[in-house]
Formats: C-alpha cells, sequence, structure tokens
C-alpha cells in the first residue's frame, strides 16, 4: 500500500473500481481518462499525452486499436498499439474534446496543450478520498491492468508487450501476488508426499484407534 506516496500504489479490486466510476469520479473526462489508463494499463503520462488521432479516425469513430507513441513512452523504446476493449469503448464514445487546440485528447487549460501528469493524479487522489479507498494512485491503475492479467494466465511475455516495460524483471515489481496464491502454492506441495505413504497413514493402527475411539 502507498502512504504518502511511499510504497507500492494498491492493487484495485472489482468493488473500489465500480465505486471509482459510480460515485469518486465527477466528469466525463475523468472517468475516461482513468478507463484508459485501467483498461490499457498505461502510464498516467502515457495517457495524457493521448492525441485525437491515435484513439479516433476521421470520421470521429472509435479505432479497434488506440496508439501509445514511442515519443510519449517513459524510456523511448517502442510505439504500442493496444486494442480498445469493450469495457473502454463506450467511455470513449461519449467523450470527444471539442476545444483541444493542438489536438490532445485531454487538453489542457484553455484547449492548449495536454492534462499535466500530476494534476491528473491529483484528480485520482480525490476520487479515491470521496469513496474511502486508501493507498491507490494513478499507478494503481496499472499495477491492477498487469495484475489481473498476470492472474488470467496471461504469459508474461505477452502482457510485457502490452505494459512496455524493457525487460520481465521490471513487469515482475509491479503484479501483486495474494495471500490465497501463496496458500494455494504451498497446497500444491502436497503434491510430494507418496501415494502409498498417504494411504499408509489412513490405515495404520494409530488412525484406526483414533477412529474407534471417536465412534
Amino acid at each position: 500500500m502507498k502512504i504518502d506516496r511511499h510504497g507500492k500504489a494498491k492493487v484495485l479490486t472489482a468493488e473500489e473500481i465500480e465505486s471509482l466510476f459510480t460515485e469518486g469520479l465527477s466528469t466525463q473526462r475523468d472517468k475516461t481518462l482513468v478507463a484508459v489508463m485501467l483498461y490499457t494499463g498505461c502510464r498516467v503520462n502515457e495517457a495524457v499525452t493521448l492525441k485525437i488521432k491515435d484513439v479516433y479516425d476521421k470520421q470521429g469513430r472509435v479505432r479497434p486499436e488506440l496508439i501509445i507513441r514511442k515519443g510519449n513512452t517513459k524510456r523511448k523504446l517502442a510505439t504500442r498499439t493496444i486494442p480498445v476493449l469493450e469495457d473502454l469503448r463506450p467511455f470513449l464514445e461519449q467523450y470527444k474534446p471539442t476545444n483541444s487546440h493542438e489536438g490532445f485528447l485531454f487538453p489542457g487549460r484553455w484547449g492548449y496543450g495536454h492534462l499535466h501528469p500530476e494534476y491528473a493524479s491529483l484528480i485520482f487522489r480525490k476520487a479515491c478520498e470521496r469513496v474511502e479507498i486508501e493507498g491507490a494512485s494513478t499507478h494503481s491503475c496499472r499495477r491492477t491492468a498487469l495484475t489481473f492479467m498476470s492472474n488470467a494466465g496471461i504469459p508474461l511475455r505477452v502482457i510485457q508487450e502490452i505494459s512496455g516495460h524493457s525487460n520481465l524483471e521490471q513487469l515482475q515489481n509491479y503484479l501483486e501476488v495474494e495471500p490465497s496464491q501463496v496458500r494455494g502454492a504451498i497446497a500444491a506441495l502436497s503434491m510430494l508426499t507418496p501415494a502409498k505413504t498417504k494411504s499408509s497413514e489412513l490405515s495404520s493402527p494409530e488412525s484406526n484407534n483414533t477412529k474407534l475411539s471417536a465412534e
């Protein structure tokens, strides 16, 4: 959990995500911004620097894939093309900026430039405060997306293609391990016990005596 900007941003639950969109975020722009980060796993800077043409075609229709330009990525490694999830599409269809003088999807004040990443972070933190979500930041959207994909069994190499991490080690630092997964991993070790040992334990005199005394 992240406290006073220290530690890792928390991974959001499905219930927390729902409360954010229904009660925490107040404008269509803010909902669309968070939806883009959540449903693409992109960084906040990558979201605010999206161009309208990266998301909509010339007829104003949402593209099947959105483009995160190389120059706006953290290390400027490569341009990423990410499919537009059907959960994201309604947000993009309802939100179409009309006052963006420089073609940014999320324009800055008076329509010039783009929304500043720090201001986007403030929007998210205020939304979390409204619905009493503690320890979250805009990075929570990215960590949540990548963790959910990992838990769904998506290979790390595929997730890396979406996240834009330069190596798998960096990607793994983002992923959250749940206590239930740890318990499941330990439970799997029962397979190490030979079948004969298990059956002998069941038929041992001690186990029979225990059974009789219980009766």
